[in-house]
């Protein structure tokens, strides 16, 4: 299976990228000649995270039956700082959960992320060869 993408300069530090038929637009700030107009390639690696473990835990908390009024992750990285290129060394995932008696179904949780982090976000997989992914569980009633 080959996966693509396409990219288009638009001027400047500015693309135009196209990803299944979807724009996604990508800049830089200022200060490296963009518009900040954009978000950054690298953090969109971030977002890719979040967006594949989230939908992982979504679906496997459907199928346990685990009712959740709201569902947020951020994802934090810290890279290196020497030299270029800057590279992420570790990823930490904050999971943070709304709903009544989530902290009841804490078990269930911990599951539908460890089987996202273990077998199914391939993100995370990726990712995981580049440095550690850990994460952290917050729950909290409505």
């Amino acid at each position: 299976m080959i996966a693509s993408v396409n990219l288009k300069w638009t001027g400047g530090m500015s693309f135009d990228g196209e990803v299944d038929g979807f724009k996604v637009p990508l800049d830089t700030d200022v200060d490296f000649g963009g518009g900040n107009s954009a978000p950054r390639p690298k953090k969109l690696l971030l977002l890719a995270l979040a967006g594949c473990t989230a939908m992982d835990v979504v679906s496997l908390l459907r199928k346990m039956r685990v009712e959740v009024d709201d569902f947020v992750v951020d994802v934090d990285a810290g890279q290196t700082e020497e030299e270029h290129p800057h590279v992420y060394k570790w990823f930490k995932i904050i999971y943070k959960f709304k709903g009544k008696d989530l902290n009841n179904q804490m078990d269930k949780l911990k599951k539908a992320i460890d089987l996202s982090m273990t077998k199914y976000c391939g993100v995370s997989a990726m990712l995981a060869k580049v440095g550690p992914v850990s994460y952290d569980i917050k729950v909290s009633d409505n």
